[in-house]
């Protein structure tokens, strides 16, 4: 019989795994959300109840809590459920250590990948990391995550930490230079639509010879020259001379031993 499950937060990340939960076959119980707007929206779409109260239904299985880390501490604080319901949060940047102790069945499901409004992300593709704090809940998360996930690897605390981290550089800081870089060509009359031909590139070279194999650039080569003319450019940015002088000096360090 499929697991009833039921979701504390309607964002991106709640929204993405309670529909492909859905689609699965998967009973999804009851959404909880902050202002309700979000939950009800989300519950129309997957036949479940909702409300913005933390109180779970008595005979939902596994609750995931989805929400911004900033909040998670809080709301698990105050929630209200079943001593033998399992409670697993999302988080990569957290550990079994925000729960507490009079919950008796915890655990961390994980998904690897950024969510978005409106992006349809194919879930056999994505990775899911996974903790708990007693063998019965490793196996129940275990089984709901091979249903969807592309691999289920258990993950403790300080790994995943460190690779929530590793997906920050990769994703968050990869996005902010490309909006510099956006910038940038637009200040010269350029469109973000001419350089994504080199940024495909980048990316497919990256995922087939590894990142550290496909560096190319002045900075790679040493080349003082182009850095410095570089810099002059960016003259009208003190933060992105920084930017260029920092990640410049980190390529050198690498390469040029």
């Amino acid at each position: 019989m499929p697991y009833k499950i039921s979701f504390i937060g309607a964002g991106n990340l709640a929204a993405s795994l309670c529909m492909e939960l859905y689609n699965k076959g998967f009973l999804i119980n009851h959404i909880i959300s902050k202002t309700g707007v979000s939950a009800k929206a989300l519950a129309q779409k997957c036949n479940s109840s909702w409300s913005t109260e933390l109180l779970i239904p008595e005979n939902t299985d596994i609750v995931l809590v989805a929400i911004p880390d900033r909040t998670l501490k809080d709301v698990l604080h105050n929630v209200v459920c079943n001593n033998d319901t399992l409670i697993a949060h999302t988080a990569g940047s957290f550990g079994l250590e925000v729960f507490n102790r009079r919950f008796l069945h915890t655990g961390v499901f994980y998904p690897l990948q950024t969510f978005s409004n409106n992006r349809k992300l194919l879930f056999n593709e994505i990775p899911i990391f996974i903790e708990a704090s007693d063998t019965s809940s490793g196996l129940i998360l275990e089984s709901v995550g091979k249903q969807i996930g592309k691999t289920v690897r258990f993950s403790d605390s300080s790994g995943r930490t460190l690779l929530h981290l590793s997906a920050v550089f990769i994703n968050n800081f990869t996005n902010h230079i490309l909006t510099e870089g956006k910038e940038i060509a637009l200040r010269a009359g350029f469109s973000f639509e001419d350089l994504i031909p080199l940024l495909n590139e980048t990316v497919k070279k990256a995922c087939e010879i590894g990142p550290e194999n496909a560096q190319t650039g002045p900075a790679v080569r040493n080349d003082m020259n182009t850095l410095k003319k570089h810099l002059d450019l960016l003259s009208f940015s003190p933060e992105l001379s920084n930017i260029y002088q920092e990640l410049s000096n980190s390529i050198i360090k690498r390469y040029n031993k």
